[in-house]
């Protein structure tokens, strides 16, 4: 054979060899990554080719498939009252990521978890049929709740704080998801969405953190009363009025200029938000003793999943003493989101133990036979002690019958609250935070209820924004629903 012949037979055998390794590598390494890229249609004319599973509130389905026309994705989400439970299902869109529930649970809603394969599915080799996800929230909550936000830009989040079952999880503006779930339409949509300066798709019930405000008074006093740095609500404190913040050459001094916040006592501080006695309170702490307190309740905890991941609310470190004081009131750099402000009147509320808060009860599959059981596994953990629970619940009254918190009082249950009035922008040059977290006990039937909003922007003008003037109302309206038979 002639010498250019087999080398060009060589070569060519080289060529098809590497061929064959390549076809084998992509078939059999790089084939799993393919078939699961988003951008892969079969993946989406799959899990469209069937109705998928629902997500289930107070008995009912809040969601639907609709069959479409022209079109290889056979099948489409629907929602019923959508914007009213945007918060909680997220949405299953054709053209984009799943989110929230219908995201986490993505694989049972569309029938390919591994869990709902039956002996016939196996032999067929055919889809599973779905699963549900059976939450906990309960309607009359949540609509309680989104409609005392009304057009308000804000949150707010409902706890039962024996069970930790979250009851309602509301975030304003809000968005219909249906607008997102067929492909031909969701583009536009989307651009609108994301356009949009309110920021309708962020769900700021559990993943926009803020500045606390005196909400997070609550926290310090209860580092307080733990540490022994006071031995009880009542006790006079060492708290000049203004105090100078500590290396500084400003005073921290209080909205109310004639309160009688000198030397109060935690109760008295809680009532009137005298920011004089946390501020060095916290100092008086350090900043080591008031982070561990608010560990305990959550702060600083990055895997904080309801089952939906939380974002982190945060307590910082390595601050001077005058940003230690400014953290004891909540500023500074101290974020929460309402979910984790509702979950320190959740403790406090159950006697000092905090139940895991958790927006589903169980998973089933399509015969309602349990997957998981959410509620069965909640975990319980004591934050603080029984006694340091039980001042607090007492002085929180004080701030509801008495003090800042007149708004939430509510005919035929002991409620008890605390308000927030957080700072916003370089000197403070943009309109404040209002917060208010509260639980409540029915007198009635005994049910319990711990409740935080946020008012993140309303039509108020910048010298009515209050807790008690704007975030009050909506909690006494959801602790109404929460505690009816």
């Amino acid at each position: 054979m002639n010498r250019t012949i087999r080398r060009a037979s060589v070569f060519t055998l080289l060529l098809v060899f590497a061929l064959l390794v390549r076809a084998t590598w992509v078939q059999f390494y790089e084939g799993r990554a393919l078939a699961d890229d988003n951008d892969n249609r079969r993946n989406a004319i799959e899990t469209y080719a069937e109705p998928l599973g629902n997500i289930v509130v107070g008995g009912e389905h809040i969601t639907g498939s609709a069959r479409t026309k022209g079109s290889d994705l056979a099948y489409k989400r629907t929602y019923t009252n959508g914007p009213l439970y945007a918060a909680v299902t997220g949405y299953a869109s054709q053209a984009y990521a799943p989110t929230q529930l219908e995201g986490i649970y993505a694989d049972v809603l569309n029938g390919t978890d591994p869990r709902l394969r039956t002996v016939t599915d196996m032999v067929t080799n055919g889809r599973s049929a779905p699963g549900d996800v059976v939450t906990t929230v309960d309607p009359a909550v949540q609509k309680a709740a989104y409609e005392a936000l009304g057009d308000k830009k804000g949150a707010a989040v409902a706890i039962d704080p024996e069970t930790g079952r979250i009851l309602a999880a509301v975030s304003t503006p809000s968005y219909d998801p249906a607008a997102l779930t067929d492909a031909n339409t969701a583009g536009e949509a989307w651009t609108r969405l994301n356009e949009d300066p309110d920021k309708p798709l962020t769900n700021r019930a559990l993943r926009q953190p803020l500045p606390p405000g005196s909400t997070f008074k609550l926290v310090v006093a209860a580092a307080a009363l733990e540490d022994g740095l006071y031995s009880s609500v009542d006790e006079r404190t060492d708290s000049p009025d203004p105090y100078p913040l500590p290396g500084s050459s400003k005073d921290l001094t209080n909205e109310n200029p004639s309160a009688p916040c000198e030397n109060a006592s935690i109760r008295v501080a809680l009532q009137y938000s005298c920011n004089n006695v946390f501020g060095k309170m916290a100092v008086d702490l350090g900043q080591d003793k008031v982070r561990d307190m608010a560990e305990e309740f959550g702060f600083n905890d990055d895997e904080q999943d309801v089952p939906v991941r939380a974002y982190t609310s945060v307590y910082p470190s390595d601050m001077d003493p005058a940003q230690t004081a400014l953290s004891g009131i909540g500023q500074f750099d101290v974020t929460a989101t309402p979910l984790q402000i509702a979950m320190v009147s959740a403790a406090l509320a159950n006697d000092g133990e905090l139940v895991s808060p958790h927006m589903v009860s169980r998973v089933t599959d399509s015969g309602g036979d349990v997957l998981e059981d959410h509620d069965e596994d909640a975990s319980t953990r004591r934050i603080v002690s029984s006694s340091t629970a039980e001042q607090l619940r007492s002085a929180m009254q004080t701030v509801v019958n008495e003090g800042t918190g007149t708004n939430a009082q509510l005919s035929g249950a002991t409620v008890g609250g605390k308000t927030g009035t957080a700072q916003h922008g370089e000197n403070n040059s943009k309109t404040p935070y209002a917060w208010f977290t509260s639980y409540a006990e029915s007198d009635a039937n005994g049910k319990k209820v711990a409740v935080a909003v946020l008012v993140e922007q309303s039509d108020a003008a910048r010298s009515e924004v209050s807790g008690n003037g704007l975030a009050a109302p909506i909690a006494r309206e959801t602790m109404r629903a929460a505690l009816q038979d």
